[in-house]
């Protein structure tokens, strides 16, 4: 690929959030399952009605310019977009061409070319016979938001990190779920490869539903087109798919040019002109990369991978942020970090919870914090508090002490149980002595399972040793 020089482009489509769909009164409901449920005689495309354009689609598309820093448009219009497929009852897309309701912006270091709406198409689905497919209008004449990049990325990785955060961001600004697998979120690639540094023939991949489809699909156009361009062979200017079982791109059809869509302005539909609309105040939350910023700095989260949990996850940010108020002393809400990003996620990951179903609240979880950093109990007794704390909730002081779990540093009542496992053990005994150190880890292991973990293994290991030298 040394010779190559590798230029992307991407189309990023998003539903938006929306109670009714863009241009009816139609239910917006991605999850309904019944077919052919959630429509109406608009969205269908029935003659005499007339769409009706839904405002706070409009709203959504510009918070996501602002939060990009693009140009908002002060004057917008809908274009009706001619092709004829199954899934498209009126025969035609209502879209945007000439005039966009956002232009330029930056994300992740990718320049924005535009960010446009239109309505989404229905579905097709294909059964076991080959001769006929069904089609479901539910998801026809949903708001979906269109983000076009310039060509301008690179490499198939930069490619996956921009839409990583372009969901990152949808989420953030809640204007779409940006759920990949349910189709809310659907990635094109336009890629092309040349040796002078022009653009070389573009070719559209289509039906990236993940991250890691999007780095396998471009990776195998680079090598595809790489070795047609070496036999002196001309790249076609196509839509290809991906087919993610066989790890390969197939040719569909020849790729459209904008003139084959024959593009006019919607007649039904009167132009958009922002200052007369009455948005209200769009203030921006806090977006990805600024909490990444903030949480580098607030809790020294340098370990790119730990923050990643946090900025990923609201809810777990949300839990630490209450957790660090009321700990406040950094060592503390270190430890917290840990027990978050370790004991607690890994016993929800074996349960099946989110964060929304553990009984946890903060305040016990920094209680749990203090209590292990007091040294009252240890880290294996903590793990057990805690998974007692997620299914059933509770204090975690109180239920140290009914389990009878408080950690103990007596030196006379460890002593007559360090005795006791140094008489029940000669042969760990006899082997610590010719220098074998994991006897002595043993013989600690045994005394930790004789108090249940209550005793302070410190201590513990002090009284092995004095008894064994």
């Amino acid at each position: 690929m040394d010779k190559y020089t590798l230029t992307v482009g991407l189309e990023i489509h998003a539903e938006l959030k929306t109670r009714t769909k863009m241009f009816c009164a139609s239910l917006n409901d991605p999850l309904e399952k019944r077919p052919n449920v959630n429509v109406c005689p608009v969205c269908m495309g029935h003659p005499g009605t007339l769409p009706v354009a839904n405002k706070e689609a409009v709203k959504k598309v510009l918070f996501v310019g602002k939060a990009l820093g693009g140009d908002l448009a002060e004057y917008s219009q809908f274009d009706r977009k001619n092709y004829f497929y199954p899934d498209i009852p009126k025969g035609y897309q209502i879209s945007q061409y000439k005039y966009p309701l956002v232009s330029g912006g930056m994300l992740n270091g990718v320049n924005i070319t535009r960010v446009h709406l239109e309505e989404d198409t229905g579905k097709l689905i294909h059964d076991d016979d080959p001769t006929s497919s069904h089609v479901d209008y539910n998801r026809a004449g949903i708001p979906l938001m269109e983000i076009v990049t310039e060509p301008c990325i690179r490499s198939a990785k930069e490619a996956s990190e921009f839409a990583g955060e372009l969901q990152l961001l949808l989420r953030y600004l809640d204007v779409s779920d940006a759920d990949m697998e349910k189709g809310l979120m659907r990635v094109e690639a336009n890629i092309s490869i040349s040796k002078d540094g022009e653009l070389g023939t573009k070719v559209e991949v289509k039906n990236l539903n993940s991250f890691r489809s999007v780095e396998r699909a471009i990776e195998y156009e680079v090598k595809r087109q790489s070795e047609l361009l070496d036999k002196g062979e001309k790249i076609i200017h196509e839509t290809r798919g991906w087919d993610e079982n066989k790890n390969k791109t197939f040719s569909q059809r020849e790729k459209e040019m904008a003139h084959d869509y024959r593009y006019f302005p919607e007649p039904d539909l009167p132009p958009l002109k922002i200052s007369e609309l009455d948005f209200g105040e769009m203030i921006l939350p806090e977006l990805p990369w600024e909490k990444r910023e903030r949480f580098k700095k607030d809790y020294g989260l340098d370990d790119e991978k730990i923050l990643d949990i946090f900025i990923q996850e609201k809810g777990i940010a949300d839990f630490l942020e209450r957790v660090a108020e009321i700990l406040k002393e950094a060592p503390m809400v270190k430890l917290a970090v840990n027990y978050i990003t370790s004991d607690l996620l890994g016993l929800m990951k074996d349960k099946e919870y989110s964060f929304r179903e553990i009984k946890i609240t903060p305040e016990n979880f920094a209680k749990l914090i203090e209590i292990v950093s007091g040294g009252s109990i240890n880290s294996r007794v903590a793990k057990d508090v805690l998974a007692l704390m997620l299914n059933n909730g509770g204090d975690p002081e109180t239920i140290v002490k009914e389990k009878g779990l408080m950690q103990t540093s007596d030196e006379g009542v460890l002593l007559e149980i360090a005795k006791e496992i140094v008489d029940a053990n000669p042969d760990a005994v006899a082997d610590y002595k010719v220098g074998k150190e994991n006897a002595l880890k043993f013989l600690l292991g045994q005394g930790m399972a004789k108090t249940k973990g209550s005793a302070n293994p410190k201590v513990l290991e002090s009284i092995f040793k004095k008894l064994l030298n």
